[in-house]
C-alpha cells in the first residue's frame, strides 16, 4: 500500500515525470524537486504538480513535514547528488525512500506487464507498441522514456483496477533497474556494452538482461532480435525471433518510397500483413516495429488494429525527428549516443538522401562512454560526408583528463572534420550550404533545436 503523498527528487527526468503523472492522476498529492525549470517541469506544474527548484531544508513543502512519516514517500533517482540539502535531511530523519525502479516494480505486480528492453531501440519500440494497443481502445497504461509524438507525453494512463489492464513499460538497464520489474511478456531489441561505468564488462551487461529474462513466469513470452543468441529463456518460456529476412517474424519485401519504408510482415503462426508503409525512416525501426506488431498479436489484437496501428505512430521526440523538410533543406534530429545507434541512424539517412551529402552534428555524452567507445564513435561518424563537433557533455560525470571532443576528432577516418564551439553553431548553420544536416546526441545539443529548425527553414 503506497503513501497519499509521493514527492519525487528529479522529477524532471523523463522516467520521473512520467511515473510523477501516474500518480497525480491516480489522486495521490504529488510534489517534487528539479534543478532547472524546464519545458517539461513546465508541463507537470500545469497539470497541478508543484514544482520547488531550490535544494535547501526549507524549500521542501510544509505539507510533506507536517504529514506522519508513514503516510510519506520519497522517491529519487541517482542523478541527485549527495550534497542535495533536502535530501540529506529527509534521509537522517527516517522518511521512507525508494528508487523509482521500485516504485515502478510495484505498479507492474498488480497488472500484466510487457516490459520492453534493450541497449538501443526500447524507447521507440514501447511508444510503438502502447500506441498501436491505444489505437485499438485497449486498457493500456505506458512508461515511456520519451515524449510520445500521438500524445504529448510520456504516460498513457489506463484503468488499473480492471482485469483487462495492461501496462508496456520501457524496461531501462541503467543501474539494473529492470530487475525490479514482474514482466509477464519482454522484448529486447538489442544488447551490447554500454553503461559501462555501471557494468564494468559487455558480459555484465548481458547476464544482467539475462537476469531479467529469468524473471518471466512459465506461462511468459520472450521476442528477440535475431542476432541476440547469448540469452535464453527458461524451457517453459516461449520463444521467438525477429528480423529483416530472419526469424520467426520476418520483414521482407522491404523498400524505401517518398520517405517511407514499405515492407511485408509475416508472423509465426503464419498471419501476414502486407505493404506495411511505416511513416518512421530506419532500417532499425522495421526491426522494431516488428516486435510491436508481434507482441501486439500476442495479446490479441486483429491484422486490422496491428496494421492501423503501426501506420498511424507518429515517432517520439528526438528520434529521427524531422524539423524541416523542404526542396532546398532538410534537417533531423536524433537522440542517438551509441555507436551501433550512429552507424544505424546515419546509414538510414544514406538510405533517404541517398544522392544527397549529409552533415552531422554530435554532442559526445559522458567521459566514460566517449572513453570506452571512442574507436567505434569515430568508425561511426566516418560514415557521414561532413562531422561537426560540439564539445563533449559531461553529465553527471567529473571531468577526465584527456577525453575530449579533441580526442574524437582524430578517430574519424577522413579530413572533412572539425570542432564547433557551442556559441559559434548557430551562425554556422546560418552559413551551411548543403542540403541534409543532423543534430545527434543525448546531452543538451537539443537547446538549439527550434533556433536551427528556424534558421534552415
Amino acid at each position: 500500500m503506497l503513501p497519499s503523498y509521493i514527492y519525487f527528487l528529479g522529477i524532471g527526468g523523463i522516467g520521473m515525470s512520467a511515473l510523477a503523472r501516474w500518480f497525480n492522476a491516480n489522486g495521490t498529492t504529488v510534489t517534487g524537486y528539479d534543478k532547472t525549470e524546464t519545458e517539461l517541469t513546465k508541463t507537470l506544474e500545469s497539470e497541478g504538480i508543484q514544482v520547488m527548484y531550490n535544494d535547501k531544508v526549507e524549500a521542501l513543502p510544509k505539507e510533506l513535514l507536517t504529514l506522519p512519516k508513514d503516510d510519506v514517500l520519497i522517491v529519487f533517482t541517482p542523478a541527485i547528488p549527495s550534497s542535495h540539502e533536502g535530501f540529506q535531511y529527509l534521509k537522517s530523519n527516517g522518511y521512507t525512500i525508494k528508487k523509482r525502479a521500485e516504485v515502478l516494480g510495484i505498479i507492474t505486480k498488480a497488472s500484466f506487464t510487457i516490459g520492453i528492453a534493450g541497449t538501443h531501440g526500447k524507447t521507440t519500440t514501447s511508444s510503438m507498441l502502447s500506441h498501436i494497443l491505444k489505437s485499438a481502445n485497449k486498457n493500456v497504461s505506458a512508461f515511456l522514456g520519451g515524449i510520445a509524438t500521438n500524445y504529448g507525453t510520456n504516460m498513457l494512463l489506463g484503468d488499473s483496477s480492471k482485469d483487462d489492464h495492461i501496462v508496456v513499460v520501457e524496461a531501462d538497464e541503467f543501474d539494473r533497474s529492470f530487475l525490479q520489474l514482474s514482466p509477464n511478456i519482454i522484448g529486447i531489441t538489442s544488447c551490447e556494452a554500454d553503461h559501462l561505468d555501471i557494468y564494468g564488462t559487455e558480459d555484465a551487461v548481458f547476464e544482467s538482461f539475462q537476469d531479467f529474462i529469468n524473471k518471466l513466469p512459465n506461462d511468459g513470452k520472450l521476442f528477440l532480435e535475431h542476432k541476440i543468441n547469448r540469452l535464453t529463456a527458461k524451457k517453459e518460456v516461449l520463444s521467438y525471433f525477429y528480423g529483416i529476412n530472419d526469424g520467426d517474424a520476418q520483414a521482407s519485401n522491404l523498400e524505401v518510397k517518398n520517405g517511407r519504408f514499405y515492407f511485408d510482415a509475416k508472423f509465426h503462426e503464419g498471419t501476414v500483413i502486407e505493404q506495411v508503409a511505416l511513416p518512421l525512416p530506419g532500417f532499425h525501426n522495421v526491426e522494431n516495429a516488428l516486435l510491436a506488431m508481434s507482441i501486439a498479436l500476442e495479446v490479441g489484437l486483429t491484422i486490422g488494429e496491428v496494421k492501423n496501428g503501426i501506420e498511424s505512430y507518429k515517432g517520439v521526440k528526438r528520434r529521427f525527428e524531422k524539423w524541416v523538410e523542404t526542396e532546398n533543406s532538410v534537417y533531423v534530429d536524433d537522440y542517438a549516443h551509441h555507436p551501433t545507434e550512429i552507424t544505424t541512424f546515419i546509414n538510414s539517412l544514406k538510405a533517404l538522401y541517398p544522392t544527397e551529402k549529409i552533415t552531422v552534428v554530435f554532442q559526445p555524452h559522458l567521459y566514460s562512454r566517449t572513453s570506452d567507445f571512442a574507436d567505434g564513435f569515430g568508425e561511426a561518424l566516418s560514415l557521414a560526408d561532413e562531422i561537426w563537433l560540439l564539445p563533449l557533455y559531461p553529465a553527471r560525470e567529473e571531468f577526465v583528463e584527456g577525453v575530449n571532443s579533441e580526442m574524437l576528432l582524430g578517430k574519424i577516418l577522413h579530413d572533412n572534420k572539425r570542432i564547433v564551439q557551442d556559441e559559434d553553431l548557430l551562425n554556422e548553420i546560418k552559413a551551411f550550404d548543403g542540403k541534409v544536416i543532423a543534430t545527434v546526441g543525448a546531452g543538451n545539443i537539443d537547446r538549439f533545436i527550434r533556433d536551427i529548425a528556424d534558421i534552415l527553414s
